[in-house]
């Protein structure tokens, strides 16, 4: 009876995470479900707090025998949720004093477009090279998996290729258009995130996403596989461009690290660093730092002069670069979001209120 119970419980929950639009949904024993919001992180009104014995239920229900055994033995485990067909969840269950806990990220069944999320012109451009590496960053939280998901969608509706993606979970599910899609999930369609990258080259790709570039092995694979003429898609926890080049060439033995520089500035093409601001009228909306491959910034990669990126970024506009405190700056002074919550956003503060005051676009 207890178990028909909570599984109705969880149903309740993420239906109520749906109908609030909200982005996560947290599980945690002796704490009421919270939900984050806008970004905003409050409990669900009107809930008690959650028992060990239900919350163990809860997730549970959610899974194969074979997640249940590896999350008993490996303490955590990602994994995703098709509900209803309405969203997946993508849920990453826990341990936490001794107790099973979960974040539940809803992941919408519609893959929004391009200027539907207010993303930069600039990925119209990006998703029509060749190859080359494009990375998203940004905190977590901030919409990379959305923007990526967007861009990749419009390669698909547009584009005869082969897309092939390696996620741990699969968020975003594509329904072939103009391409074909290859969708693999860690542990489900493969054993490691390097046999599956191993792989790649051999399954005719033309676009492959790699869901996080998180190690040594991750991105030497994605570097390799944009270097053999592929367009190559891939997320990295940083905040900034100048950022992005530190740790992907740290990651490196120090003696590797002017050969990974050389390669590295030969196959980047861009980086997407974003951040998603609440606006007056209500939702949030992307402030972008854009970073492209031009001369200038291979040069100062395969240099080591990480520290020139801002400036090189500040000074070329014209080719479609932006800094943070630029985008930020935009959406002040067309009285999108306020001052005050910008500051809030910026990397540095001075130099948005500098441009603001001096109405720099």
């Amino acid at each position: 009876m207890n178990e028909i119970k909570e599984k109705t419980k969880i149903n309740y929950l993420m239906t109520e995470a749906i109908r609030r639009h909200v982005s996560d949904l947290h599980l945690m024993v002796d704490s009421p479900p919270y939900i984050r919001l806008q970004g905003e992180l409050n409990p669900l009104p009107d809930e008690p707090l959650l028992k060990a014995a239900e919350i163990e239920i809860m997730i549970f229900s959610l899974c194969s025998q074979t997640q249940k055994e590896v999350i008993v033995t490996n303490k955590e485990l990602d994994f995703s949720y098709n509900f209803q067909n309405k969203v997946r969840f993508r849920i990453n269950a826990y341990y936490q004093n001794g107790t099973l806990a979960a974040a539940l990220r809803l992941v919408p069944n519609k893959i929004k477009k391009i200027d539907e999320l207010f993303l930069p012109p600039i990925c119209h451009q990006l998703v029509k090279l060749k190859q080359g590496l494009v990375l998203i960053t940004g905190p977590t939280g901030h919409g990379k998996s959305t923007t990526i998901a967007s861009m990749i969608n419009e390669i698909n509706h547009t584009q005869a290729v082969h897309i092939i993606t390696v996620e741990d979970p699969i968020e975003f599910t594509f329904k072939p258009e103009k391409a074909i899609i290859s969708q693999r999930e860690l542990r489900k369609d493969t054993h490691s995130w390097l046999l599956a990258l191993r792989s790649v080259l051999r399954e005719d790709p033309n676009v492959v996403f790699v869901g996080e570039m998180r190690d040594l092995e991750t991105i030497k694979a994605a570097l390799t596989i944009a270097e053999t003429g592929h367009l190559v898609f891939s997320t990295l926890h940083t905040n900034s461009a100048a950022q992005t080049i530190d740790r992907i060439v740290d990651v490196f033995p120090r003696g590797n690290r002017d050969q990974i520089r050389l390669q590295f500035s030969n196959v980047l093409s861009g980086v997407i660093s974003q951040r998603l601001v609440p606006v007056l009228s209500g939702g949030r909306r992307p402030a972008v730092e854009i970073m492209l491959g031009s001369t200038a910034v291979k040069t100062a990669i395969r240099e080591g002069k990480s520290h020139m990126i801002d400036n090189i970024i500040q000074t070329s506009r014209e080719m479609g670069m932006i800094s943070l405190e630029n985008s930020l700056a935009d959406l002040v002074s067309k009285g999108q979001a306020s001052l005050e919550v910008a500051q809030k956003y910026a990397l540095r503060p001075q130099d948005l209120l500098r441009m603001v005051g001096k109405g720099e676009r």
